[in-house]
């Protein structure tokens, strides 16, 4: 049993971790996408027309990927999780069915759209296709973390005598306390993707002097909305969210602070520090004291359980794992913040375009925001863990019994190699688009 829950959330775990690479660039890359066919209806000045025109080319290389590797997920509710998807299908096939029929239809429709249409449709109804684009990736994230939310806290549902959840207030899914700061939050790190992704194409450019005029405008548009959402993922996003959980998941709070022994007058913030979890210690670590209750109460003295109020039976199945994951996004949070403010000063001074040493770390930050992303989601997840349904359906009790974990391996390794393919071809392919760069064109 164990080896067979073990390769399942494996076989899960890296499928969604590699699905995840391409909608965290389209959810955020929408939205610059609007931003530049707006300034283009605004200013008539062409060069933000083919920005537009050529961040879509990209999106639709990520919205394909994408579509490929989300599939495999679906079908694992049936082959690998049909426990869980029997008893809480009527729940949540209720979201994800809805992202299928309504988002994902309204964000392909019009994406072709929006990349065939121009001449026929005028520019107008080419930004009316590009802001659907926009709505239908945001719309499809928010329905998917509907459905984790109610994972994390649910709400909403009644248990009948054979086990399963059915919904008995539909509005309750969407006024989740959890889901609201959960999608903002996630949000705000897919627009720090696609700043970071933005910004280093054009430091890219100008460090090859290459498309310099669009590598101008990719660094200063990458460089503004990296800023702004970097902070708002920090603050209020993030802050909502680690709230929500010091609230509802206090041992996991605990477990991913790194807090092991409840502390009178106040608990410190770790900045670095290894878990011991057998002997319930952190190792080397080096904290500042009360910041965390002040943080997380607004008072310096109040008092936040550790992991000794816990029975263990509750806690975090990977306490080192979650501690890692939620300070890796946190570092590189916050990392993100000194980049772009730094950035952002020698942008106001117009010094930006030649200071080669911002351009150089804005183009090798690249990678960065998509390990923090990732790791903001194993913080979410293997802070649920050992629950499926938070509190009241155990990981271990939702797997499929009749699939043997020798299958459930040897299709893990069929994923992998099909997909170090795909992304291959991915790589191959988005380098070509980014060699020939963005088209220039004129409008009447």
């Amino acid at each position: 049993m164990e080896d067979m829950l073990f390769y399942d959330r494996m076989q899960f775990a890296f499928t969604i971790t590699f699905h995840y690479l391409f909608p965290q660039l389209t959810m955020g890359l929408s939205l610059m996408i609007v931003y530049f066919k707006w300034r283009f209806l605004r200013t008539k000045i062409d060069k933000y027309n083919d920005a537009a025109k050529f961040w879509m080319k990209i999106f639709a290389l990520n919205f394909a990927m994408g579509v490929v590797t989300g599939i495999p997920m679906e079908f694992q509710f049936g082959t690998n999780w049909a426990k869980f998807s029997e008893l809480t299908g009527g729940i949540i096939g209720q979201t994800l069915a809805m992202e299928g029929m309504f988002s994902f239809f309204l964000e392909s429709s019009f994406l072709g759209l929006f990349l065939f249409g121009e001449k026929l449709m005028g520019q107008k109804l080419h930004f009316l296709t590009g802001f659907l684009v926009f709505l239908g990736s945001w719309a499809s994230g928010y329905l998917i973390i509907a459905t984790h939310s109610w994972m994390q806290y649910p709400v909403g549902y009644e248990i009948l005598e054979n086990g399963k959840f059915v919904l008995n207030n539909f509005g309750a899914l969407f006024s989740n306390p959890w889901l609201m700061p959960a999608f903002l939050h996630n949000q705000m790190g897919s627009v720090i993707t696609s700043s970071f992704v933005v910004a280093s194409i054009g430091a890219f450019y100008l460090l090859n002097n290459k498309h310099s005029e669009f590598g101008k405008l990719f660094v200063k548009t990458g460089v503004i909305f990296g800023l702004i959402s970097s902070i708002l993922i920090a603050f209020p996003t993030g802050d909502w969210a680690a709230k929500n959980v010091a609230k509802h998941q206090p041992v996991t709070f605990a477990a991913m602070e790194g807090i092991f022994e409840t502390e009178d007058g106040g608990a410190e913030i770790i900045l670095i520090g290894q878990p011991d979890v057998e002997n319930k210690k952190l190792d080397n670590k080096i904290a500042v004291p009360n910041v965390l209750s002040f943080l997380t109460y607004q008072r310096w003295d109040a008092q936040i359980k550790g992991l000794n109020e816990f029975d263990e039976s509750v806690y975090p199945t990977n306490i080192p794992g979650l501690y890692y994951s939620y300070h890796i996004m946190v570092g590189l949070g916050t990392i993100f913040i000194g980049l772009m403010l730094i950035a952002s000063i020698q942008l106001y001074r117009k010094k930006l375009y030649t200071t080669k040493w911002v351009l150089w770390a804005l183009m090798f930050m690249l990678p960065f925001p998509y390990i923090a992303n990732t790791a903001g989601w194993y913080t979410a997840e293997l802070g649920r863990q050992p629950w499926l349904v938070y509190n009241l359906l155990r990981t271990a009790d939702g797997i499929s019994p009749t699939v043997s974990s020798g299958n459930t391996l040897f299709t893990l390794l069929g994923f992998i190699g099909l997909y170090a393919l795909l992304g291959l071809l991915f790589i191959m392919l988005a380098v070509k688009i980014i060699h020939k760069g963005p088209e220039t064109s004129k409008h009447n």
